[in-house]
């Protein structure tokens, strides 16, 4: 399967870009905030805050999106799109 990442989100909002997924020659325009970070920010009295890094995930996917794509689409967003959690929802 040839999978090909489009995606245009950057620091400090990675989560907010537009991305779409071209398989086997066949173009998949996802909705708009689709990318959920699997890190988060925590808060403490001597760092301030840390950021953790995480796996994106896919919260919403374009109607028809072949079940059986989904593992690989997403694997392949985690090796293209950097991980992070940017703290620009903050």
């Amino acid at each position: 399967m040839d999978i090909k990442i489009i995606y245009n989100g950057e620091y400090p909002r990675l989560c907010r870009g537009e991305l779409s997924i071209i398989i086997n020659g066949k173009k998949w325009d996802f909705p708009n905030r689709c990318l959920e970070s699997g890190g988060n920010i925590c808060f403490s009295e001597e760092s301030g805050y840390d950021i953790c890094l995480g796996d994106w995930t896919i919260n919403e996917w374009p109607d028809k999106f072949p079940e059986e794509y989904k593992q690989s689409v997403i694997s392949a967003i985690n090796k293209e799109i950097p991980h992070g959690c940017c703290g620009g929802c903050i």
